[in-house]
């Protein structure tokens, strides 16, 4: 609760009403199914290709763990926004409070940045691969791998803790009502009652910095490997190296495109309504948890080989017939 004294804020709300879709809050029990349906295709699709990179010794590569790694953190991000949402349309209960929903900021933010960091090892990973390739068991390491791993979940924390750590220092007088399905930066800023010019500053220039920086490596990366891939004799081998890059490609102006373009319409259509403003940020949480498995199921060859062979063995198996039961097995 917060309380007013001589035109002043005592006190500070420490636990909020999200309300995802203010505009809809008649038909809340129609969006179950849609956002229902969305969140199982994304756990079957994800852990689809994730089992296949598990179960099969041939995949074993660091190409296909880090695609598998990059598929575990799309299924972690859908899951720390779905569930909660889906149980508030289902039965109204979408109170949080302050350390949860401040928690759940610091997750979603950090998965996102954690998604570009592992494309960046992945575009390191490729660059070795195709450049120096007689080199590359000696340089790509499961030590390189790991260092990587924990280089790119610290650096995911030094970004977004910061953003988090002044979020928690505001005071929040205006309202009770966060008009979002989850708690994200600015959507809790809007209830805030005094100067929050240094966490917009420090968000934006996180934001953009990360952004720029990432786009300049990843930029630099692929222009070498695409050079270097160009120059390999082997039309097999060239095509097959061109391949893999597409694949990468996609999912980065996937994850990139989906996040650019909700930060723009924010900024821009101030006048759309906050049903627009909440689908749009959905849209840039949940579409490269959709999209990436299909990319890489798709795309990948040697993962597209064993998901059909799955398939078959699976249709192969439902589609035997029973044997017959012998004399002695007879009823009679």
């Amino acid at each position: 609760m917060t309380g007013r004294s001589n035109g002043t804020y005592n006190e500070s709300y420490t636990s909020f009403l999200l309300v995802g879709f203010p505009g809809l809050q008649e038909a809340r029990a129609l969006l179950v199914l849609p956002f229902l349906s969305l969140y199982l295709l994304i756990l079957f699709t994800n852990a689809l290709v994730i089992h296949t990179v598990a179960s099969q010794r041939s995949l074993h590569q660091p190409m296909y763990l880090l695609i598998a790694l990059l598929l575990a953190v799309n299924v972690c991000a859908a899951t720390t926004v779905l569930p909660a949402m889906l149980f508030s349309f289902s039965t109204r209960f979408n109170r949080i409070s302050l350390p949860r929903c401040l928690g759940q900021m610091f997750c979603i933010y950090f998965l996102i940045v954690l998604d570009c960091n592992i494309l960046l090892v992945m575009a390191l990973d490729r660059y070795v691969a195709i450049c120096y390739p007689l080199r590359y068991p000696e340089i790509v390491t499961g030590r390189l791998l790991a260092g990587l791993g924990a280089l790119a979940v610290t650096r995911s924390t030094c970004i977004v803790a910061p953003v988090v750590v002044l979020a928690s220092r505001v005071r929040f007088c205006r309202s009770a009502v966060i008009h979002h399905f989850a708690c994200e930066h600015m959507a809790l800023m809007k209830l805030s009652c005094g100067d929050i010019s240094l966490n917009k500053t420090v968000g934006l220039t996180v934001r953009i910095f990360n952004r720029v920086l990432d786009m300049l490596l990843l930029g630099a990366s692929y222009s070498r490997i695409i050079h270097a891939a160009f120059r390999i004799s082997s039309g097999g081998a060239r095509s097959k190296a061109l391949n893999t890059c597409g694949s990468h490609l996609l999912v980065i102006l996937t994850v990139y495109s989906s996040t650019m373009s909700s930060s723009i319409v924010y900024r821009v259509a101030r006048t759309a309504s906050q049903d627009v403003h909440n689908l749009l940020s959905a849209f840039y949480l949940l579409l490269p948890c959709l999209v990436n498995p299909i990319i890489y199921g798709a795309r990948t060859k040697e993962i597209r080989q064993h998901l059909l062979a799955l398939f078959q063995r699976t249709q192969v198996s439902t589609e035997k017939p029973q044997s017959l039961p012998s004399h002695r097995e007879l009823p009679g």
